[in-house]
């Protein structure tokens, strides 16, 4: 895997934000993680920038409907034909569309997140719809594969400066075992795999399974970085996570949460997220890696929220990170980084 060279301690977020103005969510997300940006979703402008209907949009076959469901042409669905939108230029991407203009008017440079839906969970989506599960899965691949390329090309033409952290959000893997899951488990991670590897040549990779799913079996994918909730779950996991940190792997802790009461103290969120990882390191993992290859996230995205509730959630992403930004260049002074 080798060393992915990310600035230590950073925080970003997941997405989805709750402006309407797309220009105001690109100054939003530049102006609070400045080191490492999301680019945004805004599905409170519109439900077609939800992240299921952003994904089937431009697939022949598939109607994105004005409330941001699927409606299916049978028909017309070809699990071969070329996407018509692979560079987003089309109504459900107006929050990337403005994060890409305000990005390349500030000369932007260095890391910057974005995040894809994955194959399995629109292969599940087709499916519900009414598609041959076959079918679905095939056309999922073929579709993510081809938007993986155009975000790729987007990035390399618009912001030549922006290197791609590139999120592929799976939350359908928590249901893996499940036994009425519609693919097999090894099918299902071949097919993130393979949209990993497509991202893999020009973007570090990342992958957001569901907050219930097994840590180990979702590393089998093969992302670079994983987002992991910041519960005791995780502790089960000790030996794959560490063998993740030791290739060379980075973890985004999901460590701020964003259902219920969210509090306003950094303190408790830091002991907390110290406290898992004291409990990691006693399981076997290294407490210098845990520190040094990781970053903060919230648990889930903003765009339910008010703009003030969304700005709150990042402060506290910030201040958690800058924790751990002050713990992890400790830890590389110390070890003479």
């Amino acid at each position: 895997m080798g060393d992915l060279e990310l600035p230590a301690g950073m925080a970003t977020s997941v997405g989805p934000l709750p402006h309407t103005d797309p220009a105001a969510a690109a100054a939003f997300v530049l102006d609070r993680h400045p080191r490492l940006p999301a680019a945004p979703s805004l599905p409170g402008r519109s439900p077609l920038e939800r992240r299921l209907a952003q994904a089937a949009w431009g697939v022949d076959g598939v109607r994105v409907m004005s409330d941001g469901s699927l409606s299916l042409d049978p028909l017309d669905i070809d699990p071969e034909a070329r996407l018509g939108d692979p560079h987003m230029d089309g109504p459900p991407f107006k929050g990337f569309q403005g994060f890409v203009r305000a990005a390349a008017a500030a000369g932007l440079i260095g890391p910057v997140k974005f995040q894809l839906t994955g194959p399995v969970s629109l292969g599940i989506a087709l499916d519900a719809a009414g598609m041959e599960a076959e079918v679905a899965f095939r056309l999922a691949a073929s579709i993510v594969g081809q938007r993986a390329r155009g975000l790729i090309e987007v990035v390399a033409e618009r912001l030549p400066g922006v290197r791609p952290v590139v999120v592929v959000d799976e939350p359908t893997l928590a249901a893996l075992h499940d036994p009425a899951f519609p693919l097999p488990v090894e099918r299902a991670l071949d097919l993130v795999s393979a949209t990993l590897a497509t991202l893999e040549p020009s973007a570090v990779t990342g992958l957001r399974p569901g907050p219930d799913t097994d840590v180990g079996l979702a590393l089998e994918a093969g992302p670079q970085l994983l987002v992991v909730p910041a519960n005791d779950q995780v502790v089960a996991s000790a030996g794959a996570l560490d063998r993740f940190l030791e290739r060379g792997g980075w973890v985004a802790w999901a460590a701020v949460p964003t259902e219920g009461p969210v509090g306003s103290s950094v303190d408790r969120l830091w002991r907390s997220l110290s406290g898992l990882w004291c409990k990691l390191v006693q399981a076997g993992c290294d407490p210098a890696r845990l520190r040094t290859q990781a970053l903060v996230l919230p648990t889930g995205g903003l765009g339910r929220h008010h703009v003030a509730q969304a700005t709150a959630v990042l402060d506290l992403a910030d201040g958690v990170a800058q924790r751990l930004y002050d713990q992890a260049t400790g830890l590389r002074l110390s070890a003479g980084a």
